[in-house]
């Protein structure tokens, strides 16, 4: 695992979040959960390099995204699309998401995050904001809430970047 300047990086968020999807994990070595997520953004705001999350009502994660003031999202090569659906489909209340998906924990910067990943973002926990059905038109909610399953947001400052598949691009290879 390599700790890379941000800056150096060079990633499409709009295939790693939107078709590649994430693990986004909260918690500490005590405890921890992950989830796979498709929703969300990089960008900057307040000053700092960001990533914004969202994470439903009903999701475990959510409980060690409250607790914890630091989080990690996990982005993996595409040969690795089986963790997301293990990932997706099986609850941490319930199962051991590490050895199910073939998984190795690693605890970093205050939380946890995960060997295989090819990239991964550690970060702040800044703000949360609920977001419910006066929040948007009934188009959305019809397609997204039809259970009332709603989101919150999670805005992170990015701490760190590690990669650890030399696959991943780096401008003028700069690793610090």
């Amino acid at each position: 695992m390599e700790k890379i300047e941000i800056s150096s990086l060079e990633l499409n968020p709009f295939t790693s979040i939107g078709q590649d999807d994430f693990l986004l994990s909260a918690g500490d070595e005590n405890g921890w959960n992950t989830m796979t997520a498709g929703w969300g953004g990089l960008g900057y705001m307040w000053g700092s390099p960001c990533c914004f999350v969202f994470v439903r009502e009903s999701r475990y994660t959510l409980s060690f995204m409250d607790k914890f003031d630091s989080f990690s999202v996990s982005f993996f090569p595409p040969e690795k699309k089986s963790v997301m659906a293990f990932c997706g489909s099986h609850s941490g209340r319930d199962t051991d998401k590490a050895k199910g998906a073939g998984l190795t924990p690693v605890f970093m910067d205050g939380t946890v995050a995960f060997e295989e990943a090819n990239l991964t973002f550690t970060l702040k926990k800044v703000s949360k904001h609920f977001i419910d059905k006066e929040g948007f038109g009934s188009e959305i909610k019809d397609r997204w809430y039809k259970n009332d399953d709603y989101h919150y947001m999670f805005i992170g400052e990015i701490k760190n970047a590690y990669i650890m598949d030399t696959d991943i691009t780096v401008v003028d290879e700069e690793i610090i």
